[in-house]
């Protein structure tokens, strides 16, 4: 009879450390799925998923509930192909200073968008972040969903809230 999950956490965490490869055959190719999703390729997915599952052998102490071992490598997991996502997408942008891509002839932002990019300086982290990747990185909003580790409806939402919130900074400075 297999074991479940819970008494195979308890079993390592008591000092059978060998029966972490049970955990780790039941588990591989989930964390490997997880994986692909996020980076979309297999280059890194093995990286990804030994880094994961070391992790949770490093943390199996800190687990509080040893039968949401599953759920909590699968987070494990996620995180770190989203950590790996964002340093592929950076690691492959050319460093352009924002300044670049709305600079006059002369290297000087012309006063509008002096203006705008204030504003944009004025918003939340989350949607300053979405609006500089979409607008000033020139990213579609799935891409920047994957490179910020959220989903497409959070980045539209994020997205809407600031043009809006843009809208009354820039209403509000023009007075």
């Amino acid at each position: 009879m297999q074991k479940t999950d819970a008494e195979l956490v308890n079993a390592v965490l008591d000092g059978r450390k060998e029966l972490f490869a049970e955990l780790v055959k039941r588990y591989e190719k989930p964390v490997r799925a997880i994986a692909l999703n996020v980076l979309g390729n297999y280059q890194c997915v093995a990286d990804i998923s030994q880094d994961a599952f070391v992790r949770a052998y490093e943390k199996l102490p800190s687990l509080r509930r040893p039968d949401a071992f599953g759920s909590w490598l699968m987070k494990i997991a996620k995180r770190f192909a989203v950590e790996q996502a964002k340093r592929r997408f950076w690691e492959n942008r050319p460093n352009v200073d924002i300044s670049e891509v709305v600079e006059k002839p002369n290297g000087q932002l012309d006063e509008d968008k002096q203006w705008l990019l204030a504003a944009v300086m004025k918003l939340p982290k989350t949607e300053r972040q979405v609006v500089m990747l979409h607008y000033f990185g020139q990213n579609n909003v799935a891409d920047v969903a994957k490179i910020l580790g959220r989903s497409v409806g959070t980045v539209t939402k994020q997205l809407s809230r600031a043009r809006l919130r843009l809208r009354k900074i820039l209403e509000r400075s023009k007075k």
